[in-house]
């Protein structure tokens, strides 16, 4: 019983020990590197499913709106696990509105109604068109309901047409031919 006491102390000396040592000798230097403040926007990847911001990033049907995610500060947060469904209006449905609008809704000074018309967009969760009923309402981020309706096969957002929808890391998108404006 003894040798084995003297066994588990010396054992446990040379592991700490060694473990000290080894964290005596290992320095990290961050000299000469910049400094990076990237989140989850930044990882990039040949094997992750891109995220939200990331395939609207990649659609050219979706500029104006990747703009206005950029110019409300919404970037980090779409990019984050979420899961969002996001009512993606394409470039098209933006260009619907009155003229001015959209640069009207990019400039820094409107940036909380913008934040505000981005939200009327998104929810927090994951809204499949498939499983969607008629007569639906959902809270969006922005604390307003949109109404669901179907007519045979067609899903829609506040009447709008859901034309497409595409799953994504952190969510799904459902891409509209309007832009939704909150009340």
């Amino acid at each position: 019983m003894k040798n084995s006491i003297k066994f588990l102390l010396l054992a446990g000396l040379f592991t700490v020990t060694g473990c000290k040592q080894s964290n005596e000798n290992a320095t990290v230097t961050t000299e000469n590197k910049p400094e990076q403040s990237v989140g989850q926007e930044g990882v990039i990847d040949d094997t992750s499913n891109p995220n939200i911001v990331q395939v609207a990033s990649g659609s050219k049907d979706h500029t104006i709106l990747v703009a206005a995610v950029k110019a409300a500060g919404l970037v980090t947060s779409l990019s984050n696990a979420g899961p969002f469904t996001v009512f993606a209006p394409t470039n098209a449905a933006f260009d619907k509105l009155p003229k001015g609008t959209v640069e009207d809704l990019l400039k820094p000074e409107n940036k909380n109604k913008l934040v505000d018309v981005l939200g009327y967009h998104t929810y927090v969760g994951v809204l499949k068109a498939e499983y969607m009923q008629d007569g639906q309402e959902f809270e969006m981020v922005t604390p307003q309901k949109v109404k669901i309706t179907k007519q045979g096969e067609k899903t829609f957002v506040n009447n709008v047409e859901i034309v497409a929808s595409i799953e994504t890391s952190n969510g799904i998108i459902h891409i509209i031919g309007d832009v939704l404006l909150p009340k």
